[in-house]
């Protein structure tokens, strides 16, 4: 059965080799009445960053810088979505209340213990994102006042799946112009790390 078939012919990895990841190609330049996928980061072709809930936040905190992203999802053991922690709650005053709430330093503050649980999230139905536009996502983003917007399909078992995100930074760099919310920073630590932004 074999005999109409020849080995391949093999070669010794170099040094220093990378490996291939999904990566998705987002124009450079979008206009309001462009379709709202063109700012969306779709899972189906980006590789979601995640983390675990009882991972510490300084982790998180290092995955973000390591893969220039602002927003984790949180998920369990399972890979089922329990949550989200973003760059605004670590930070922010979450982890100083928690520690000074449980008396605990600032390496054993867990990113369970501030990050937004899966029954608060609102999220975007993929069928309202696939006819709407770029503006539609920035007012929406503008109306809940949050730096992100997660959007959701129907899995092939009919139930809800992580399919995009939006990023109101991305979709800014992407419009050339300044995309202001009304999430506004209420502490020392929260303005300095709009400052850095």
């Amino acid at each position: 059965m074999l005999r109409d078939y020849l080995p391949l012919s093999s070669i010794l990895l170099q040094p220093g080799v990378a490996y291939a990841q999904p990566t998705q190609a987002v124009p450079d330049r979008v206009h309001l009445d462009d379709p709202a996928t063109s700012v969306m980061t779709d899972l189906n072709r980006v590789t979601a960053v995640i983390i675990l809930p009882g991972d510490p936040v300084d982790e998180a905190h290092r995955r973000m810088i390591q893969r220039g992203v602002r927003l984790l999802l949180v998920v369990d053991q399972d890979r089922k979505v329990v949550g989200l922690i973003t760059a605004t709650d670590i930070l922010g005053e979450k982890p100083v209340l928690v520690g000074s709430e449980r008396g605990l330093r600032r390496e054993e503050v867990m990113v369970r213990d501030i990050m937004t649980p899966q029954e608060r999230l609102e999220v975007l139905d993929m069928a309202d994102v696939r006819t709407a536009k770029v503006g539609h996502v920035v007012a929406t983003l503008r109306k809940s006042g949050r730096q992100h917007a997660m959007a959701v399909d129907c899995g092939p078992d009919s139930r809800q799946i992580v399919r995009g995100l939006f990023s109101a930074t991305q979709i800014a760099r992407q419009l050339g112009a300044a995309i202001q919310t009304s999430e506004i920073a209420q502490t020392f630590a929260e303005i300095e790390s709009l400052l850095v932004r």
